[in-house]
């Protein structure tokens, strides 16, 4: 679906990425994980246009810039911390939204279920955080995409929300939806990720299936393997890119959990 190739983002002369491959393929979650300050919400705004690469390139399958507008109409997008005209009401902001989208009928299934219509009467300043979370997630599945970004998209929701936020996630993946997320919780990716992009240092040293790098490591869970992974020297793990079924991936350098 999506492919990034030696991606480079630096701030004046501070490197953030330092050469990211990675391709994000369709009908699966991939989730990226990582210490903090390792750049995933630097290589997310990368992918969303928001931020320019100092190098390198990320393209659709076709080979499309997916910053493009024409790429980016069907995008979804779950901020960590959603930010709307504060004047408006909740109905008033989906209203907006869907008249930048007229050719698609909105889904309102996650609102729904969700059950908070009769909150979105007031305006947003007014609604608690959660409530602006639960509608934030509401508009990243609204125009049915085929490309969903979530980062850290259960951090505010009360557990029944974020069940039902989780099945949404299932029900696209299951549609053919690519999605690609971060969270710091281990036990949402054992449920919702298939793969894993291990960014550290500007770097994926390792992308791959969970069970390829609970094998890798030799880890008995995949919160041992993901500390495996952060206590290894960078120089000692070869960048990896998540390739597409049948393409061979590089290995984790054998030792790397010793």
């Amino acid at each position: 679906m999506i492919q990034l190739k030696e991606v480079v983002k630096s701030f004046g002369a501070l490197p953030v990425l330092r050469g990211v491959n990675l391709v994000l393929t369709a009908g699966r979650v991939t989730a990226i994980v990582g210490p903090n300050a390792a750049g995933k919400s630097t290589l997310i705004r990368c992918i969303l246009g928001l931020v320019r690469p100092t190098g390198g390139t990320i393209t659709l399958a076709d080979g499309r810039d997916v910053r493009l507008p024409a790429s980016r109409a069907s995008l979804g997008y779950m901020p960590q911390q959603p930010s709307f005209p504060d004047n408006l009401t909740g109905h008033e902001v989906l209203a907006m939204l869907d008249a930048l989208r007229p050719d698609v009928v909105p889904d309102s299934t996650l609102l729904e279920r969700f059950q908070i219509a009769e909150q979105l009467h007031k305006p947003v300043r007014t609604l608690s955080g959660g409530t602006r979370q639960k509608l934030s997630a509401v508009i990243a599945f609204r125009y049915r995409p085929s490309l969903l970004i979530l980062d850290e998209p259960t951090a505010g929701l009360d557990p029944l929300a974020a069940s039902v936020f989780k099945s949404a996630i299932v029900a696209a993946r299951d549609a053919g939806a690519t999605i690609l997320l971060t969270t710091h919780v281990v036990a949402e990716l054992s449920v919702l990720a298939d793969d894993i992009a291990f960014l550290m240092d500007g770097v994926i040293p390792f992308a791959g299936p969970i069970g390829e790098l609970l094998r890798e490591t030799e880890a008995a869970s995949l919160d041992e393997a993901l500390v495996t992974l952060m206590q290894a020297p960078s120089a000692s793990i070869p960048a990896a890119t998540l390739q597409a079924v049948a393409v061979p991936r590089v290995r984790l350098q054998r030792g790397l959990h010793q």
